[in-house]
């Protein structure tokens, strides 16, 4: 398994903090928001590469976090190309883009790198593997402001995924889907076909958030949606960071 981090955002909504800084490298207590990834992926024995995906503007900034710490696993970095916010190619590509660059051929953890959890994806990772098939995570979520701000995804009562809207103005559920995912060898394809034009010359589906593979990729295979365990913390706004904070203190 490898595991590809999309971290090649812009963060606008962080300025001025991320106008020249990276967003997952960012300070959350004594850690930055990414090393609080790394240091729980990295333990695990099944990952043997972990793929960084990030933009071109901030890719030395992430060499040089490789390069300030060790690893049990290798690590690689790689550059999308992309300068600025409008020419962003959004996380579905990236990911494609990180499949393609390092010649992927195995099962992928895709995380998004601006995410902090208070709990440990190996339970994830193994509920994934005992499925054999792709794998969503999946948290209640009361309130409907937040529900459009994410994922949501309608489960039947196996935990299979039915119907997953991305930041839908009318949410049909209360399940909120963070940008965690598990995909087998054999989902790869797809990837790459929800990203090539169609003979209408239409891509079939979104590009931008992760999430909108899911959701077109839902109709095409089986995919289940684990229950989280605890919380995790979106670091979308100044606001969130300062929340995640002050519950992070080292």
């Amino acid at each position: 398994m490898k595991s590809i981090i999309l971290a090649a955002g812009y963060a606008t909504r962080l300025y001025p903090l991320t106008r020249n800084f990276p967003k997952p490298l960012l300070k959350v207590g004594e850690k930055t928001i990414l090393d609080r990834l790394i240091d729980d992926i990295d333990q695990f024995e099944n990952i043997n590469e972990h793929i960084i995906v990030s933009n071109h503007k901030f890719v030395r900034q992430f060499e040089k976090w490789k390069n300030s710490r060790s690893f049990n696993h290798k690590v690689t970095v790689i550059d999308d190309g992309s300068t600025e916010n409008e020419n962003r190619i959004g996380a579905v590509k990236d990911i494609l883009f990180a499949i393609e660059k390092c010649n992927v051929n195995e099962e992928i953890l895709v995380l998004a790198g601006d995410n902090i959890l208070d709990f440990s994806l190996k339970n994830f990772v193994e509920y994934a593997e005992q499925k054999k098939s792709p794998c969503i995570m999946r948290h209640y979520e009361k309130s409907v402001e937040k529900l459009r701000r994410t994922g949501v995804a309608v489960i039947d009562e196996n935990d299979k995924v039915l119907k997953m809207q991305e930041k839908p103005s009318i949410p049909e559920s209360h399940w909120a889907v963070p940008p965690f995912y598990v995909y087998t060898k054999d989902d790869l394809p797809f990837i790459k076909e929800a990203c090539t034009k169609d003979e209408n010359g239409k891509i079939p589906c979104g590009t931008d958030a992760p999430g909108d593979f899911i959701s077109w990729f839902c109709s095409k295979k089986t995919v289940y949606a684990w229950q989280m365990t605890g919380k995790r913390h979106d670091i979308g706004n100044l606001e969130s960071l300062e929340e995640a904070r002050q519950v992070f203190l080292k």
